[in-house]
């Protein structure tokens, strides 16, 4: 793993390496250079780059982001203002005009391109000098990226679908989000304590954030609620972790997935509970799972769970705090979702990756649990249940425009369709 000092944030600033005192045990200083050079992750790592394709560096690029700079950060909401002033004066020059629809790879020539460097002239990825050109070439792509980027989106150097369609919400649009995301920011820099270590959830860009002394420590892609089973905003404080463990499902989960799925492996012949190693109980009691009629009402009243086990969805550890919602943040045995640009794929809980990592981190003030511990109980399967000596405040939240300390204005996808925008703003 890279030094801090070779780590770029998502605005493609560099981040110095900087010693942070994080509140281990003992109170003792802990270098963000020796945190990064855990070796915490999915076993090869990234082998020989040689034979690396660019697909796959990709991939990787959206399952281990950058740290970046923390959302929350106070020095975001005069940021955030200024970006407000900015394309207060885009949108009183007339806006930007639309990009066609098409899909240009790096070094092809489209006419949709004169428009693509028009666009970016407008919002800043492009020096003016720049127009007029139907070819891709490498200024091109280097700016595309950069905008990607900065929307959430693959930095691919690709005219794509996605790419089109955030170029195309409207400069009105992203102004009305900037606006409605500043309240937000300046509610959340209210309560969000800077100088301790805490943990948020930015919803719409499906990344967990662990923040010490107003740093990003470490940055983990997430998979979050679908559209129709959203994660809910929330403030909390993490005070355990479950190891291997069981995973009781929750009603939503059971009402919409395992009855309907039941149901129809049993027009089949087959047996949900007994493909997937899920147990039912009736008050207590294991049920056979061989007994059970689908198509019956009392599959309603049973409580289902899995045991601790390599297709168990929770993976090997489980992240707990109290709320109404019955969310929790988990590890996950699939890896494919993480990969992808787009994560909303969960029933509301938060899907991890490289959860070892933030498991280490919050833990860091429990006597004996150091990165060998922690890859200790992966590898056994261990089930045990740790509270934190210290909770760790935590902040689900839905930030879908803002800007960092650098000038870099950010916008991800309007995903549960709340800043009242248009549609176009909600999809790619």
């Amino acid at each position: 793993m890279a030094s801090m000092s070779g780590i770029r944030g998502g605005s493609g600033r560099r981040i110095g390496a900087v010693a942070v005192a994080f509140l281990f045990s003992g109170g003792a200083a802990f270098a963000m250079d020796d945190f990064w050079n855990l070796t915490f992750g999915p076993p090869g790592g990234g082998g020989n780059s040689s034979h690396v394709t660019e697909r796959e560096m990709l991939k990787e690029l959206e399952r281990n982001p950058p740290p970046g700079f923390p959302t929350l950060s106070p020095a975001n909401v005069a940021a955030t203002k200024a970006a407000i002033a900015r394309y207060e004066r885009i949108v009183a020059a007339g806006g930007w005009n639309m990009v066609p629809d098409a899909l240009v790879k790096p070094g092809e020539d489209h006419f949709a391109i004169v428009e693509l460097r028009d666009r970016l002239i407008v919002s800043g990825e492009l020096s003016a000098d720049a127009a007029g050109s139907e070819a891709l070439d490498g200024t091109l792509v280097e700016a595309l990226k950069a905008y990607q980027s900065t929307n959430g989106l693959t930095p691919n150097g690709r005219l794509d679908k996605p790419t089109v369609a955030a170029l195309n919400v409207s400069a009105e649009d992203r102004l009305k989000q900037l606006k409605v995301n500043l309240k937000r920011l300046g509610e959340l820099t209210q309560v969000v304590k800077p100088q301790r270590k805490y943990v948020i959830v930015n919803i719409p860009a499906a990344q967990v954030e662990a923040v010490a002394l107003n740093k990003v420590i470490t940055r983990h892609t997430g998979v979050v609620g679908k559209v129709d089973r959203p994660t809910p905003i929330l403030r909390s404080s993490i005070t355990e972790m479950n190891f291997n463990p069981v995973w009781r499902l929750p009603p939503t989960v059971i009402q919409k997935d395992l009855i309907p799925q039941g149901r129809e492996m049993q027009a089949k012949g087959e047996n949900v509970l007994i493909k997937t190693g899920i147990e039912a109980y009736s008050n207590g009691k294991k049920v056979d799972p061989e007994s059970i009629d689908w198509s019956s009402s009392a599959v309603k009243s049973y409580a289902y769970r899995q045991p601790p086990g390599k297709d168990n969805p929770l993976g090997f550890v489980k992240i707990n705090f109290a709320n109404s919602d019955s969310v929790y943040m988990h590890d996950s045995p699939s890896e494919g979702l993480f990969g992808r640009n787009f994560r909303a794929a969960s029933s509301g809980c938060i899907r991890v990756h490289n959860v070892e990592r933030l498991a280490y981190w919050l833990l860091g003030q429990n006597d004996g649990w150091d990165q060998d511990k922690i890859a200790h109980m992966k590898e056994t399967g261990e089930r045990k249940d740790v509270r934190l000596a210290t909770p760790v405040p935590l902040h689900f939240v839905y930030i879908t425009a803002w800007a960092t300390e650098d000038g870099a204005i950010q916008f991800r996808r309007d995903l549960y369709n709340r800043d009242g925008v248009a549609e176009i703003a909600t999809s790619y």
